[in-house]
């Protein structure tokens, strides 16, 4: 028997790969001679460095560079065989970054993130995969290019404060002094998001108050990325306010897209691309993935819909393993699953559920592989 394992993690608790191992081990207490591949996965967000690393080979690099309110912050980044360097924006501009009394997207800024992606270069990397999620942010990405050289300012051409709220007050930029090695790249942004910038479905409506943002702040944030995109607009002739997943990480999507040339692309089709997920399906019996929340978000582009969706075309059946699950049959049949399961063995607190995922995870995989077995010999 074959069985893929490719999980997203289960954010706060296990990683993916931490995931993988402990599924592993529970799937080999029943089918000690089982097959078994680890795929750890993401989606752009939390663990994308991690994920492709293991899936692709390379190296990760530790840098320290500015957190989402100026504190210094060690942050990782990775360098795949191929060269790639892959930057996870949540390294550098996460919201676990930020204690939760102390959010505040007026003033967080994505200027780590560009400072990761400026290590990147110093070490000859001129390919980049840029993971957007689970940012602290909402500025548009206007941190992250001020730290490869673009310069914001107000009226008298006063240099702009980092942060999203300062935007409210733009009246040009000043991009001459961008990093020239910017011109020999290319940049791909991963999201699993196709919010646009601004609007009820955009940046600030959608994630601002996950950020800390009250309503007030949030319809503030919302003009202030407005007013962004329209001077965007006026001096590069690039529109981003509707753009598909311009509004992903705070607006980061856009800000990559007007000014690196990104192409955005969803998450986790890149992870499993670069992974070779495809390949691993071909004479595979089962796939087991997980997430730490089956809920509605989970239909709109997260990983397991992206799995779910290769492994349909293959003809493979997929298993769930989550802490959470609340979707309805109906919607697990929408995303293709055969079946999912909470791992969660008894009534319990969040951090019992987060201190015993590991066991719990490996003891479901075992009971999933006696109810598989079982029905192999009839």
């Amino acid at each position: 028997m074959k069985i893929v394992i490719a999980p997203d993690s289960f954010k706060g608790s296990l990683s993916a790969l931490q995931l993988c191992g402990a599924v592993s081990s529970g799937i080999r207490s029943v089918v000690p001679d089982a097959d078994i591949v680890e795929l750890p996965v993401a989606d752009g967000g939390e663990g994308t460095v991690d994920s492709l690393v293991h899936a692709c080979g390379g190296t990760r690099v530790e840098v320290q560079v500015r957190g989402p309110l100026g504190e210094p912050v060690t942050a990782v980044y990775g360098i795949l065989k191929d060269g790639t360097a892959v930057v996870e924006m949540a390294q550098a501009s996460g919201l676990p970054l930020v204690p939760e009394a102390r959010r505040n997207p007026l003033a967080a800024s994505s200027y780590g993130t560009g400072e990761l992606i400026r290590a990147a270069l110093d070490r000859g990397c001129r390919q980049f995969l840029i993971g957007l999620g689970g940012s602290a942010t909402n500025d548009g990405g206007a941190g992250m290019l001020e730290a490869l050289g673009v310069r914001w300012y107000g009226a008298d051409a006063v240099p702009l404060p980092p942060g999203g709220g300062a935007l409210a007050g733009l009246a040009g930029f000043d991009a001459s002094g961008m990093d020239p090695r910017l011109a020999e790249c290319r940049f791909v942004a991963a999201t699993d998001v196709r919010n646009p910038l601004c609007g009820p479905e955009g940046a600030s409506a959608v994630f601002g108050p996950q950020k800390g943002a009250t309503p007030d702040m949030t319809q503030a944030l919302d003009q202030a990325l407005r007013r962004w995109a329209d001077v965007v607009r006026r001096q590069t002739g690039i529109d981003v306010l509707t753009l598909p997943g311009g509004g992903a990480a705070g607006g980061m999507g856009a800000g990559l897209h007007a000014f690196l040339g990104a192409e955005l692309r969803s998450g986790i089709d890149i992870v499993l691309e670069k992974a070779k997920f495809e390949a691993q399906l071909r004479d595979a019996d089962w796939v087991i993935t997980g997430e730490g929340r089956l809920d509605a978000q989970t239909l709109s582009g997260k990983a397991i819909a992206g799995i779910c969706r290769k492994a349909r075309n293959a003809g493979v059946p997929v298993v769930a393993l989550c802490g959470s699950l609340e979707l309805p049959a109906e919607q697990l049949d929408e995303l293709g699953l055969t079946a999912a399961f909470s791992i969660v063995r008894k009534p319990c607190d969040l951090q019992e559920a987060v201190e015993r995922a590991a066991e719990w995870a490996s003891e479901t995989a075992a009971q999933m592989m006696r109810l598989l077995r079982g029905a192999e010999r009839r």
